[in-house]
């Protein structure tokens, strides 16, 4: 495993060479290759110079960007990320105050495969730290009870520095904060990543602002607004993560658990889900069933993978159901295609080759979009061919001998809502707004559902392979 150690600099000529020496002599047990990414941000005190002697020193182990103009630690790390080329990473300050005899204790859970992200706090129990400011130790216990109510996790230092994470999945996550927003922002991310965030006791010896400290009261009022910013704000990945609307169902995972757990009574004991993307079904099906998840778009197998890396039931497998079922596929008792054969020209296909992984008397539950009369220009942007109606997606399953045990429509209010959009008003983009005060309201659409007289906005069958085939 090689590690990647982030670190910014600016002015820090008493102390760069010392903490480059410490990160240098440090071990850690998994850890077989190291490197220390430097960028200066436009240092001005002698730093720069300083750190081409310690290339010269260690050519093997530092990487530098010395950066002309100073543009904050943000970007710092932002950048360092890019650079990296490691496995995990941690962010290491230029100053002496986090020590890198922690590493040990701050890596560990994710070299053993637990942890996606880890903080080290200063405030958990540890041997000791140095006694410095009490009013700047309250506003860093605001800003994380701050943090901690916007992104529902219960962290006791969120403006730490060390902040260890495995590094393929920091460079999926856009970062846009230059200068110390970057803390509440990157935790704001993982948090909607659903990353798993461990936090570690650490020590730590601070500095006064006469040896050198930069952050001010300013920088506090900065963290508020980017804390409040990337709660209302989705901005969870980097680059092409294909079709945005799965991206943006993320909004709405109160109507992903409805649709889901009006089918919980027929899952069994192993469910394989066709067409996983980035795992908004996973989340949720696996708190009750072992889940099999299959993509065929390589940037999803990427999110799938790094999101359940070692998490236990879960297991990732690339698949185009379109063609048959790889040998190394398992079989199971469940099926899951949620709103993914509408996107498929041969819908019949897919249900045959999924029939070779499920046991006989299993079930497949398929979910797709329904009213042909609702087609519009919101199903032609996002790719699908088709709407269905009762007969067209019984037809698909009885062709193989399955039993229907069950075929329902559901969110019936949302047809007033894509009728508009699509038909009327010819938008091509579902919009994370509409989709987050829709899932604000899924508790009161889930009770008026089945008085409403007219049929819902997705169709859900369940069908049962015969018992002998």
């Amino acid at each position: 495993m090689k590690l990647s150690i982030l670190m910014p600099v600016y002015n820090e000529r008493r102390t760069i060479r010392e903490i480059v020496t410490r990160v240098i002599d440090q071990q850690v047990e998994g850890v077989e290759e190291k490197e220390i990414v430097i960028i200066d941000d436009g240092s001005t005190d002698g730093t720069r110079e300083i750190i081409r002697e310690l290339i010269q020193d260690y050519p093997d182990l530092i990487v530098a960007d010395l950066l002309e103009k100073n543009q904050g630690k943000g970007n710092a790390i932002r950048t360092a990320i890019q650079e990296a080329t490691g496995d995990i990473a941690i962010i290491q300050d230029a100053d002496l105050e986090y020590d890198p005899a922690d590493y040990p204790t701050v890596l560990h859970p994710i070299i053993k495969g637990e942890a996606d992200v880890v903080y080290g706090s200063r405030f958990a129990e540890r041997e000791n730290r140095r006694v410095l400011y009490f009013r700047h130790t309250l506003a860093n216990r605001f800003l994380t009870f701050a943090s901690n109510w916007f992104t529902d996790l219960n962290l006791t230092d969120m403006e730490t520095c060390y902040k260890a994470f495995r590094l393929k999945v920091a460079k999926t996550i856009p970062l846009r904060s230059n200068g110390f927003g970057i803390e509440p922002e990157i935790t704001a991310k993982f948090a909607k990543r659903k990353l798993r965030i461990f936090e570690v006791p650490i020590s730590y010896h601070g500095r006064t602002y006469a040896e050198g400290k930069k952050i001010t009261w300013r920088d506090g009022w900065t963290a508020l607004w980017t804390i409040l910013k990337f709660w209302i704000i989705d901005d969870m990945f980097q680059g092409d993560y294909g079709h945005k609307d799965l991206i943006d169902m993320e909004a709405a995972p109160k109507y992903t658990e409805w649709t889901l757990q009006r089918t919980k009574p027929y899952v069994g004991e192993t469910l394989l889900e066709i067409g996983s993307g980035i795992g908004n079904n996973v989340r949720i099906l696996m708190q009750y069933t072992d889940v099999i998840a299959t993509e065929i778009e390589p940037v999803y197998l990427e999110v799938l993978r790094n999101a359940y890396l070692n998490t236990p039931g879960v297991e990732v497998y690339p698949w185009d159901a379109t063609t048959p079922p790889p040998p190394n596929l398992p079989e199971v008792d469940t099926i899951l295609c949620s709103n993914v054969i509408e996107h498929i020209e041969d819908d019949q296909q897919v249900i045959k080759h999924a029939d070779k992984v499920l046991k006989p008397a299993g079930r497949m539950i398929f979910i797709v979009p329904s009213g042909k009369n609702l087609y519009s220009s919101l199903d032609k942007a996002i790719g699908h061919h088709r709407r269905y109606d009762k007969k067209q997606l019984r037809t698909l399953f009885l062709a193989l001998g399955y039993e229907i045990e069950e075929l329902f429509t559901l969110n019936k209010i949302g047809v007033l809502g894509w009728w508009y959009r699509g038909k009327v008003a010819k938008q091509k983009v579902i919009g994370r707004f509409g989709l987050k005060v829709f899932n604000v309201l899924v508790p009161i659409i889930k009770l008026i559902d089945p008085i409403l007289p007219w049929k819902g906005l997705s169709l859900v069958i369940v069908a049962k392979k015969p018992q002998h085939t």
